[in-house]
């Protein structure tokens, strides 16, 4: 599928190459516009049996299970279940606070981007927000190469963006294209936002959430709660710098706090162990609350290689699914 130079930054071919052969598929029902790969909720009469129901006046003939009728006198019809395909929609968190990356002091470069002075030993390749990016490119490769749709909305303290799914090959560069105008500046409110899209996205598919989810951890469950509400399959991708999840600053640092959370200066020693006890609850109770409400939960952090990590989700995904 060819895409023009200009919108090839979130595409690796590493990761794309490591991708080949899966294929994305709907967990639960979907919607979709035409035949496909998926189960759709519309029950008719062709690809796949489903059921039998008893024979009703004005009932064709031809889905009579004559088998059926010889061992128990009564007649029913055979009713299948019709294949769709799929929409994925891939909804990415742009708040000020997805453009952290934990960096190594290095370099002149890498002290540039840290966020906070004090930089822990190993950086990240990128930042939280371009590794949601290039996971979000490569599943939309993934989608359109097996004839699916996809589409995207972006947002923080509130939606931002939506783009309608689409299977058209065009589709692909209009996304990345959109990501490349993302505006990380402002806070997150996943609660609201969540309730929003739910009821924007018409269309059962699947939902990609690319969040590090630094919010109030009922309201974002609320609002995954109405996506399951809407009968979506809904893909929690927990996007974490190392930095955040292992705490390895090790000299008096000052941090920086985004989303307008201001600044303090602080022995990191003194705070390890009852900050990584605080963070640790609050991706158990993320973890927890998703599969609590019937969501995938993938924790993505920005130093693993993302063609390794896409790669055994999907493959344990269309596993289950077979």
């Amino acid at each position: 599928m060819p895409t023009p130079p200009t919108s090839r930054r979130f595409l690796d071919p590493a990761v794309l190459a490591k991708l080949k052969g899966l294929r994305l598929r709907a967990e639960h029902i979907v919607e979709g516009y035409v035949a496909g790969l998926h189960r759709s909720p519309f029950q008719g009469f062709s690809i796949e049996f489903a059921e039998h129901r008893e024979y009703a006046p004005g009932d064709d003939l031809r889905f009579v299970d004559w088998k059926v009728f010889g061992k128990t006198d009564r007649v029913y019809l055979k009713q299948y279940e019709e294949e769709t395909n799929l929409i994925a929609y891939l909804v990415l968190d742009q708040s000020e606070s997805m453009t952290y990356q934990s960096a190594a002091p290095a370099s002149n470069e890498s002290r540039r981007r840290q966020p906070a002075d004090g930089a822990p030993a190993t950086a990240a390749p990128m930042s939280k927000l371009e590794y949601a990016q290039t996971a979000a490119a490569a599943l939309a490769y993934l989608v359109l190469h097996q004839q699916d749709a996809v589409g995207l909305a972006t947002f923080d303290d509130r939606v931002r963006r939506v783009m309608r799914p689409s299977s058209s090959p065009a589709t692909l560069n209009q996304l990345l294209l959109e990501m490349e105008r993302v505006d990380a500046r402002e806070k997150t409110a996943t609660g609201p936002i969540f309730h929003d899209l739910a009821e924007r996205l018409s269309r059962r598919g699947v939902v990609f959430i690319f969040s590090d989810l630094f919010d109030d951890v009922d309201s974002m469950l609320a609002g995954l709660k109405h996506f399951r509400h809407r009968r979506h399959d809904v893909v929690v991708c927990h996007v974490l710098d190392p930095a955040e999840l292992d705490f390895p600053f090790d000299q008096p640092t000052l941090f920086k706090g985004l989303e307008g959370a201001g600044e303090i200066l602080a022995d990191p020693a003194r705070l390890r162990e009852a900050y990584r006890t605080e963070f640790e609850a609050f991706t158990t109770a993320v973890a927890t609350g998703c599969r609590t409400q019937g969501a995938d939960y993938l924790q993505l952090r920005t130093d693993q290689p993302l063609d390794a990590v896409l790669h055994r989700f999907l493959a344990a995904r269309q596993q289950r699914v077979r």
